[in-house]
């Protein structure tokens, strides 16, 4: 799956923009207000010139991306898909090509995904274009996975939120919810159903929830999926999956 080319010009919109933002942030006022100057007489030697404050931020960025030989978009593109094309292996991120998120999920772009508790996949999904919740409790875990993210430039793909599944309601229909059951088992059990039922309304129909069973009972986790197709698959040699798909109208 290649990213759409609209999404490939955002991302290179948002690489420019923060390659500038950076070096402005590094260098002292004096040498930023010298290249103000620059810009003043580059804009003043232009028939026809009105300085209005935009004009002259844009020159000032124009003439900081010359200094930073900022690659032209058609340049970053190519770099970025042979890049990306490493990304979106699934032992990059240690999944295995049997995985069910693999499996059914790869081909999600652009739809709204929900990663509670599991970076490797959440990044794996980032990377192919699905936009990306990424939750945890632990703050220390979430600012780990956003500086993955930023490191493979998948930071437009990946929100990180600090919460549980009990805390977070989403706004947009979801595709999938990839959790463990640890995160129901933190929970009430008489806070659990209320909890489930809020997600799997949040689901859209033929969307999926990806669970890893191992603390909860697989009878417990099927009987809270009344009127879903649910399967227990097994990955790899030993561990199981529970896979449970919203019906299609």
């Amino acid at each position: 799956m290649i990213l759409s080319t609209h999404s490939l010009s955002s991302e290179y919109a948002l690489f420019v923009e923060r390659e500038i933002e950076q070096y402005k942030d590094s260098i002292p006022r004096g040498t930023l207000l010298a290249i103000g100057d620059e810009a003043v007489r580059q804009l003043g030697a232009q028939p026809q010139f009105a300085l209005t404050e935009l004009v002259l931020v844009e020159e000032v960025d124009r003439i900081i991306a010359r200094r930073l030989r900022i690659p032209s978009y058609r340049a970053w593109k190519a770099r970025r898909l042979k890049q990306l094309q490493e990304l979106r292996r699934p032992e990059t991120w240690g999944l295995s090509r049997d995985s069910i998120v693999v499996r059914e999920l790869s081909h999600a772009a652009d739809a709204h995904v929900v990663v509670a508790d599991n970076s490797s996949s959440a990044l794996y999904l980032a990377a192919h274009g699905c936009m990306v919740t990424a939750m945890h409790d632990e703050p220390a875990l979430v600012a780990r996975v956003m500086e993955a993210a930023e490191e493979a430039g998948l930071t437009m793909y990946l929100t990180g939120l600090v919460g549980s599944l009990g805390d977070y309601a989403p706004h947009t229909p979801l595709a999938a919810i990839v959790y463990s059951a640890s995160a129901l088992a933190k929970l009430p059990v008489e806070h659990r159903e209320q909890v489930l039922a809020a997600w799997q309304h949040a689901t859209r129909h033929g969307g999926v929830h990806v669970v890893d069973p191992r603390a909860l009972s697989l009878e417990e986790l099927k009987s809270r999926y009344v009127g879903w197709t649910v399967s227990v698959e097994r990955e790899g040699t030993s561990h199981e999956t529970f896979l449970a798909r919203k019906e299609t109208d």
